[in-house]
């Protein structure tokens, strides 16, 4: 049986919106404020975490942002993004160009946690995310905590969530970003 997990990158004020600033909000673009030493140290841990994780699971607008940024690139982390099974959840694409991508609908998911054995990796995709804690499926939490606030944008965990969670582990990444693992109570 597979597990899911969560990992996200996110302020110290919960937002996972507009890291890179594209999307023009006013605290947006807080990934791009780390120093380079930040920046290889996350890529490595994102990479590490591809490599063990079985599949990823992604809604469709972070599938349309990541499927044309990596379809091209090349590099272990890249190759094992492009080679390895991509669920999408999406009622609305069926015709997905990134290698080994399959459209999944939302109640399919409870089915890929049992079909599969490992981690099912999900990156990025905030509403998944919410719709996923919300059927309780999520099994653990790996959060990548940024030095900003963002003062507004999408949280995580939006109001009204109520949730307990145990740490796992904690630890620095890099000079200033902090990887936080947590488990569903």
């Amino acid at each position: 049986m597979a597990r899911i997990v969560i990992s996200q990158n996110i302020t110290l004020d919960g937002v996972v919106q507009d890291p890179t600033g594209e999307e023009g909000l006013p605290g947006g673009g807080w990934f791009n404020r780390i120093t380079p030493g930040d920046r290889e140290a996350w890529a490595g841990q994102e990479s590490a975490e591809a490599m063990d994780a079985v599949a990823l699971l992604i809604g469709r607008r972070s599938y349309e942002y990541f499927a044309p940024r990596w379809q091209s690139r090349t590099g272990a982390w890249a190759d094992r993004l492009n080679s390895m099974p991509k669920y999408v959840v999406t009622a609305t694409l069926d015709d997905l160009k990134w290698a080994n991508s399959t459209p999944v609908p939302a109640e399919a998911v409870g089915g890929l946690k049992r079909d599969l054995d490992g981690d099912i990796v999900v990156n990025g995709s905030a509403q998944l995310a919410h719709a996923l804690l919300e059927r309780d499926l999520v099994d653990e939490l790996r959060l990548i905590v940024f030095p900003a606030l963002a003062g507004a944008g999408t949280r995580l965990f939006p109001e009204g969530t109520a949730r307990s969670l145990r740490l796992r582990t904690s630890r620095t990444l890099g000079d200033s970003l902090t990887v936080l693992t947590y488990e569903l109570a």
